[in-house]
């Protein structure tokens, strides 16, 4: 794994610009070499700022017939439910660009069968193990990652692509890619934004709690790894000027 590129800016607007350029930039050079992009996309306030800013400033700059979207989690929900991660995506930037195809995950389904499923639609679009080429990411307040929350079965699912999850402390079932999944991506860039983020961010990158506890540290993926980050949310590391 190459070392963490981290990189910090002013507010939420810069930030999202810069994200924006490290997805195209991807986006083309996997067009490129490969004539695809298999990009693993959020949910959350701050990936939706990059959503519509890609939708307005790049629509007509990267070839989109080329872009296919696939989900890091999702809600137990339908696609049109207001806490859909794909309904999201849809109306800030699926439904504003002419994308190859959009693979979202079933949250309509029972859990276990929805996971199944997108276990079946990874590996019969890659060909094998899934090799997403970007792979975007926030952190929560108690350091989880996708849905991959804090001593949950998930975290130990180390021969599959995309489980169901048990949150207990939610109340709730999750659908998320694993941990190794999201290890195989090309890139990967985690996005964090806003204060409440600060305790958990300064523990991922600079403590030393167990993973298990704050699932993001268990990301270390054999590509590229970016932290975008904004002012706040830097506050506590050392690293942060």
């Amino acid at each position: 794994m190459s070392p963490p590129n981290i990189r910090v800016f002013e507010d939420p607007r810069e930030l999202a610009r810069a994200a924006a350029r490290m997805f195209a930039e991807e986006a083309a050079r996997s067009i490129r070499e490969k004539g695809r992009f298999a990009v693993a996309l959020a949910g959350g306030s701050t990936p939706k700022a990059l959503y519509e800013l890609l939708a307005v400033e790049y629509r007509d700059t990267l070839d989109w017939s080329k872009v296919h979207a696939f989900f890091g989690d999702e809600r137990c929900v339908p696609p049109d439910h207001e806490d859909s991660n794909y309904r999201m995506a849809r109306e800030a930037l699926l439904s504003r660009v002419p994308v190859g195809s959009v693979h979202r995950m079933r949250g309509e389904l029972a859990p276990p069968e929805a996971a199944a499923l997108y276990e079946e639609e990874l590996t019969s679009f890659f060909g094998g193990p899934p090799g997403l080429d970007l792979v975007l990411l926030g952190i929560g307040e108690d350091g989880h990652t996708a849905s991959l929350f804090p001593r949950t079965p998930a975290l130990g699912a180390h021969d599959r692509w995309a489980v169901e999850n048990p949150v207990e402390k939610l109340g709730t079932t999750r659908l998320t890619l694993t941990v190794p999944a999201i290890n195989a991506a090309r890139a990967t860039i985690f996005l964090v934004s806003g204060e409440s983020k600060a305790k958990a961010l300064k523990e991922i990158l600079e403590g030393n709690a167990d993973p298990r506890e704050y699932p993001a540290k268990l990301i270390r993926p054999s590509g590229t790894l970016a932290w975008v980050i904004e002012r706040e949310a830097a506050s506590l590391l050392c690293s942060s000027t």
